[in-house]
């Protein structure tokens, strides 16, 4: 588990949302990938673009996500997320999202992603990689 939280905000547009002004579940997936890119650049002070060459990396592909709604988010909400590696494994970790709306948790995601490169026997594809430990650092309590 590591202690490294990212924080932001922000609000709820028509463009989230169903006719009646609540937020389509499946952009709450969106919500979460935003925070996870967010989370390794706050960490890692590398731009998501940049991963790449900073890390020889392709990038940290998707393999599972849930989500559990508590409550829904409406157009013009104010949504406070937070995002957090909750575990690091040899190459794949599980980050942990929870949205909060006036100071009620909404909304609990979870990702699980690899940290992935080229397959050097087939470059057009790509393969885990071990995350290294100066990575791991970052998230954890300095």
């Amino acid at each position: 588990m590591t202690d490294f939280v990212h924080r932001r905000q922000f609000t709820i547009a028509w463009s989230h949302c169903d006719p009646a002004g609540i937020a389509f579940n499946s952009r709450f997936f969106e919500f979460f990938d935003w925070g996870t890119w967010m989370l390794f650049e706050a960490a890692l002070g590398v731009k998501p673009p940049d991963l790449a060459a900073a890390f020889g990396i392709v990038g940290l592909p998707l393999v599972d996500a849930g989500a559990t709604f508590m409550a829904p988010a409406r157009f013009g909400d104010v949504v406070d997320q937070t995002s957090r590696v909750s575990d690091f494994r040899r190459s794949s970790f599980d980050v942990e999202h929870r949205l909060a709306i006036r100071g009620e948790v909404a909304v609990e995601g979870r990702e699980t992603r690899v940290w992935a490169g080229r397959d050097p026997a087939d470059p057009s594809r790509m393969k885990a990689k071990a995350i290294p430990e100066d990575v791991i650092a970052r998230f954890r309590p300095q």
